[in-house]
């Protein structure tokens, strides 16, 4: 079975750090470029970083640039988001999506929630 797992998520305060990981199973991450997004209550889906499966290069939404890293686990087959000092506004359901590009989606994971609070 194809399918991406998410998790990680969890409610931490303001200024925290988190480490979500997407593991894939039935399909190697080294194929795929493999995104990260996230949908807060009453609002779009919006991306929030890519890597690429060539030469790994990364994309970083404006809002999130400096503070979250994305980064490749090939032992594990995972692809892994460090949030650091999170903010308020951070706080969604965070997506692992995997596809020939950063819009390109294939595979969905279920999702992992991350809550911002004090």
């Amino acid at each position: 079975q194809l399918q991406l797992v998410e998790s990680g998520g969890g409610l931490v305060q303001p200024g925290g750090s988190l480490r979500l990981s997407c593991a894939a199973s039935g399909f190697s991450l080294d194929y795929y470029t493999t995104a990260w997004f996230r949908q807060a209550p009453g609002k779009e889906r919006e991306g929030v970083s890519c890597i690429s499966s060539g030469d790994g290069s990364t994309l970083y939404s404006d809002s999130v640039k400096g503070r979250f890293s994305i980064s490749r686990d090939n032992v594990n087959n995972a692809v892994n988001l460090q949030m650091n000092n999170l903010k308020p506004e951070d706080t969604a359901v965070y997506y692992c999506a995997a596809g020939v590009d950063c819009g390109g989606v294939t595979y969905w994971g279920q999702g992992t929630q991350v809550t911002v609070s004090a």
